[in-house]
């Protein structure tokens, strides 16, 4: 009887070790949960290069048309965008989901946008989650989801600024705000605004499978913007503004980079800046140009230095100017941007180019218009597609080839023969 009594208690004591260790284990030696694998292959696999097509939520350009709280909506207008993304050939959508500090999602940063309800801070009904929806669907159909935000505009006028919800950063953080002409603005000076914008890009990595993220062109928005005060607090090291300027851009754009790839190693982050870094007529190492607006000037961003530095998977130029155009000449841009790649080519940065369809639209029936038919878009491709350091294009925007034959005939072609 004793030696029954003391091999139940040797069990006993055995389970209660494995229960302890189940216990331990389940608490400090739990994986991390794996998201979800991609529903489908991905077009640039066959590909092979890049042929994105930027959708604009802003002013409710391309999605959606018009705002609306209904899911079902919100669901047939993706279905719609990302059904006519396919048929003309394209293979990545960057859809924007930030216009102005705001979101198409759920977020404990940020109001739901009112391009996208109507009102700044209201939900989609059903709980309907549109960047969600965006990923899972545009998976389904083999094509790349690139999460397009702006980092520092919070409203376009004072008719948005006055619409804002209570919830949000600006509301909350009126010191972080500057006005700029009609608009407002972060001020990109503040190392809490940089947080700001950091954590609302990881809310994205660390929650969806998007396939990238993706900055726009607006950085600061002018030379006369009204950082005085935080200059004389955090310029001590920059005798010039504008240097100071440039750095804290960097000091974004590097910190992006190293979160991003922290956490989600082969995710792309890019940015697509305005076209023209710096003309030769104001800086020795700029574009053979003579336009005095660019990034690297008028906007602070030193694009040029994000490549060589490797701070970026991607760069995409918009290169929206014709071939032969008088300041801003196409082919003297692409030769220069593809330099710049050529230079740093050891930190495999690939070069996008950014190119404006939406000029052919634009153009209409006017034949003495160079964008007319669709004849420039037709000879910037191929001028792309023969510069070995240009990875793709990038097309500017859904709503407008959409509803342009001319373009999406050159479309068809371009990408029926690679």
């Amino acid at each position: 009887m004793k030696k029954l009594e003391r091999t139940l208690t040797e069990i006993a004591v055995s389970l209660l070790f494995v229960i302890l260790a189940m216990v331990l284990f389940g608490v400090h030696g739990k994986k991390p949960e794996e998201k979800p694998p991609k529903e489908a292959a991905m077009k640039r696999e066959t590909d092979r290069e890049m042929r994105g097509v930027w959708v604009a939520s802003v002013e409710n350009l391309d999605y959606p048309a018009m705002p609306t709280a209904s899911a079902q909506e919100l669901r047939a207008q993706a279905d719609a965008v990302m059904d006519g993304v396919g048929r003309m050939g394209f293979n990545t959508i960057f859809l924007q989901v930030r216009p102005c500090s705001d979101a198409f999602y759920p977020s404990k940063i940020y109001p739901w946008s009112r391009y996208l309800t109507g009102q700044q801070g209201t939900a989609p009904d059903s709980e309907f989650d549109p960047l969600e929806y965006w990923v899972s669907e545009a998976h389904k159909r083999g094509l790349e989801l690139h999460a397009w935000l702006n980092p520092y505009r919070i409203a376009r006028d004072a008719v948005e600024w006055e619409s804002l919800e209570e919830s949000s950063p600006a509301r909350q953080h009126p010191d972080w705000v500057v006005q700029y002409q009609e608009g407002y603005y972060f001020n990109p000076g503040l190392p809490e605004v940089r947080e700001l914008v950091t954590d609302g890009v990881m809310e994205i990595v660390e929650n969806y499978q998007v396939d990238g993220i993706h900055l726009d062109d607006y950085f600061y928005p002018g030379g006369d913007f009204n950082d005085g005060a935080s200059y004389a607090a955090y310029g001590g090291d920059f005798p010039d503004i504008g240097d100071w300027r440039r750095n804290n851009v960097n000091l974004l754009v590097n910190g992006l980079d190293t979160a991003i790839h922290e956490a989600e190693p082969d995710m792309e982050f890019g940015i697509s800046p305005a076209g023209i870094w710096a003309s030769n007529t104001m800086h020795p190492e700029g574009s053979a140009t003579t336009s005095s607006f660019s990034s690297y000037f008028s906007l602070y961003a030193d694009s040029r230095t994000w490549v060589k530095e490797g701070w970026v998977d991607y760069i995409a130029p918009q290169l929206y100017w014709e071939m032969g155009h008088a300041t801003a000449d196409f082919s003297a841009l692409l030769g220069w941007w593809s330099a710049v790649a050529k230079e740093a080519k050891e930190k495999g940065v690939k070069l996008y180019v950014g190119l404006a369809d939406y000029k052919t639209a634009e153009a209409g029936e006017d034949g003495n218009n160079p964008w007319y038919g669709g004849g420039e878009i037709e000879r910037q491709m191929e001028a792309c597609s023969v510069e070995d350091t240009v990875s793709g294009t990038i097309h500017f925007r859904y709503g407008l080839i959409a509803n342009c034959p001319s373009i999406q005939q050159v479309l068809g072609e371009a990408y029926s023969e690679h």
